[in-house]
């Protein structure tokens, strides 16, 4: 059962250009299943809109559709969340006990590949950069049954990614924490918290302003390095509407806020054009089954 309670709420996790990433006091009402959970498949699917900036350090703001899958097959979990897809490939069983977790990760990156989303001309005036694809790996122990009920979790990892192609060339160091609850069979609170150290090439490509640049926008010219680019922290929940957390349909939602730093919130496209201070936010539906 725990599997699918901790599903649920991470649909709502978002991991988009700007995006955030992954996953409980509950009433003492909370039930139990009669029967052990002997780690059967299951999915949750779900679809929604987020509210996030038009590019990452903008002040803009825009609408777009966030799709979310979550599960387990063979004894491997996974996660499709926005643009973020993850596979855990160690089976550590199911119930309360520890959980560590390692596999791949990989994101689509769509950071300003359109000038059409973007509402300032001086940034607009910039040009598009092609999609980067960033693939790596992650890391993480968890603990499930921790303070409230024997299903609640508590989850620290670390991830690796790297632009795979040349877009950017550089990669992206995560550590995140988060904590989910189950507050009734019905509904679940998730709280997380992130960071992200990004690499020379990805802070000159995403916030950089060369010349010829600078000529085209009035913004200017600006050459940072690499290093922390931003924190985050966020909450999130889900509430079914049919059946439980365990099967039938739930409403989704959760808000993130996104704090930029040092080089990056220096950049003339943040300081300038845009903002530091980066909110996001998804409210959708997914089903279970």
């Amino acid at each position: 059962m725990y599997l699918r309670i901790l599903a649920a709420p991470a649909l709502l996790l978002v991991a988009a250009p700007a995006f955030a990433q992954d996953s409980d006091p509950a009433p003492t009402s909370v039930e139990t299943e009669s029967a052990p959970d002997r780690g059967g498949n299951f999915a949750i699917v779900g679809a929604g809109a987020g509210y996030l900036p038009d590019y990452e350090g903008s002040n803009d703001y825009r609408f777009v559709p966030v799709p979310g899958l979550a599960g387990r097959l063979g004894g491997f979990n996974f996660q499709l969340i926005g643009n973020r897809a993850s596979i855990d490939l160690i089976d550590d069983g199911t119930g309360p006990g520890w959980d560590i977790q390692a596999g791949p990760v990989a994101v689509v990156n769509f950071n300003r590949s359109s000038t059409k989303s973007i509402d300032d001309v001086r940034v607009k005036a910039l040009g598009k950069i092609d999609t980067a694809l960033e693939a790596g790996a992650y890391f993480g122990i968890g603990r499930v049954g921790v303070i409230t009920s024997e299903y609640d979790r508590l989850s620290v990892s670390v991830s690796y990614r790297h632009d795979v192609g040349s877009v950017h060339d550089a990669g992206i160091f995560t550590p995140s924490v988060s904590y989910m609850t189950p507050l009734s069979r019905k509904a679940a609170v998730t709280l997380f918290g992130s960071a992200e150290r990004a690499e020379k090439g990805y802070a000159q490509t995403y916030f950089g302003v060369t010349p010829t640049g600078s000529a085209a926008s009035g913004l200017a010219v600006y050459s940072p390095g690499g290093g922390w680019k931003s924190w985050t922290a966020g909450i999130g929940g889900a509430m079914s509407i049919t059946g439980d957390l365990t099967h039938g349909l739930q409403l989704v939602g959760g808000a993130t806020y996104r704090r930029l730093l040092n080089d990056f919130a220096d950049s003339p496209l943040v300081s300038d054009a845009g903002s530091k201070s980066q909110w996001m936010g998804v409210v959708g539906l997914a089903f279970s089954f």
